[in-house]
């Protein structure tokens, strides 16, 4: 069986590879592109591994397997046969990455491109696909960081931020974001990959992202994973480095970057939630509620969007943004009492009532959670429990919130 435009095909494989041109090579090898559903029309049958074994050695191996495979691949999608394209995708990976080893990073974009699209595959299908897809891509990570022959320029190792970043985002899909310690493991263990900073925005971006998920998951907001990187850091440089107009990626970073920075006591602006009305929905009822000390609001707030946090994982990190809201009421009860040094107890156990703490609250659970306050570092002083009397410091009673040391190490 001979196909007119397969030859057509074959020999514009044949010219990128000797021109070395890996952007033509990643279009040349896109399964829902026009020239491949043309490919597949022009065979006018049906397709399978046997009858296209006539074009068997057109091109120097593995090439030739490459062309067919993406014939398969092609002819399942269009039969939107989700699970077969799949897996001749996943062979056709394999294929490529035999000859990616041998090759300097001139086909780095051919390989971003099919990793892209063996993961696009494995969305459509299911979560025990994503972990073989992550398998797959973590072989391509290996070529990538172990390329020393080729020079630094035309390295494979430009490849290795994106790889991860693909990887990373297949473990998250599946929820086994402890497989990543491995990955994250051997490009640390690895001084020979060139700094983040000199790889492309976009690579960094997604990157740092990730990093920065991870600690925040991890709950460890102060140091991320095995780097010891700051999830707030990771997460801030993400977004400020992220490309304006992916609007949806900067809602992505700032869903998280805003509960990490709220600790630091950075509320965002009015102007920065208005870009993104989804975020101004969810945080403006407990932004209002910090700046108020409003903890009636700010309980009435977890419990209008708990489903919404669960799903985002958020939920723990806002119930213990709580004691944001809480200082924000002892330190309205100082000023009520014109910034005394000396306040009873009984006043911050009034303040409570007021505010819609529980009804049941008592003098010594109020004294409790003053003791809290300042142990924390949202209040400075000291409680003299004989004469129920909190102590607070002339200067700076209630620091500023960024100014608390280690804000993240006492969340737990």
């Amino acid at each position: 069986m001979s196909s007119p435009k397969f030859s057509v095909f074959l020999t514009q494989l044949a010219q990128a590879l000797r021109e070395e041109k890996g952007p033509e090579l990643a279009y040349l090898l896109k399964p829902t592109s026009e020239h491949g559903k043309a490919l597949v029309k022009d065979f006018r049958g049906n397709i399978t591994r046997q009858s296209l074994s006539y074009y068997e050695g057109s091109l120097e191996s593995p090439w030739d397997e490459i062309a067919m495979q993406y014939v398969l691949v092609v002819n399942h999608c269009g039969k939107k046969r989700a699970t077969e394209a799949f897996k001749e995708e996943c062979t056709l990976v394999s294929l490529f990455l035999r000859f990616f080893a041998t090759n300097s990073g001139w086909t780095l974009p051919a390989l971003f491109s099919i990793l892209r699209d063996l993961r696009d595959l494995a969305f459509d299908v299911c979560t025990a696909n994503m972990e073989e897809t992550a398998r797959i891509i973590s072989r391509a990570f290996s070529h990538c960081v172990t390329d020393r022959q080729s020079p630094v320029q035309e390295s494979r190792k430009w490849g290795v931020y994106y790889v991860v970043g693909l990887i990373l985002k297949c473990y998250f899909r599946v929820k086994r974001i402890s497989l990543a310690k491995n990955i994250l493991r051997a490009i640390n263990a690895n001084p020979d990959i060139p700094p983040l900073s000199q790889y492309p925005r976009s690579h960094q971006v997604t990157y740092r992202y990730y990093i920065g998920m991870l600690g925040f998951l991890n709950e460890d907001f102060a140091k991320a994973c095995l780097f010891l990187c700051d999830a707030e850091q990771e997460l801030t440089q993400a977004f400020y480095n992220c490309y304006t107009g992916a609007h949806s990626n900067q809602e992505r970073i700032l869903t998280y970057l805003i509960p990490l920075r709220l600790f630091r006591g950075h509320l965002p602006s009015k102007e920065l939630l208005a870009r993104f009305p989804v975020l101004d929905d969810l945080y403006s009822p407990f932004i209002a509620a910090i700046r108020n000390g409003d903890i009636r609001s700010y309980d009435a707030s977890l419990d209008r969007f708990e489903r919404r946090l669960v799903d985002l994982n958020l939920w723990l990190t806002l119930d213990r943004a709580r004691e944001l809201c809480i200082r924000g009421l002892f330190r309205r009860a100082w000023i009520a009492a014109e910034k005394s040094t000396r306040i009873p107890v009984s006043m911050f156990h009034a303040a409570l009532l007021i505010a819609g703490e529980d009804k049941d609250i008592t003098t010594e659970e109020a004294e409790c959670l003053v003791a809290n306050m300042i142990y924390k570092g949202f209040m400075r002083g000291y409680i003299s429990h004989e004469k129920q009397m909190v102590v607070l410091a002339k200067a700076d009673a209630f620091p500023r919130l960024a100014d608390r040391p280690t804000p993240f190490a006492l969340l737990q």
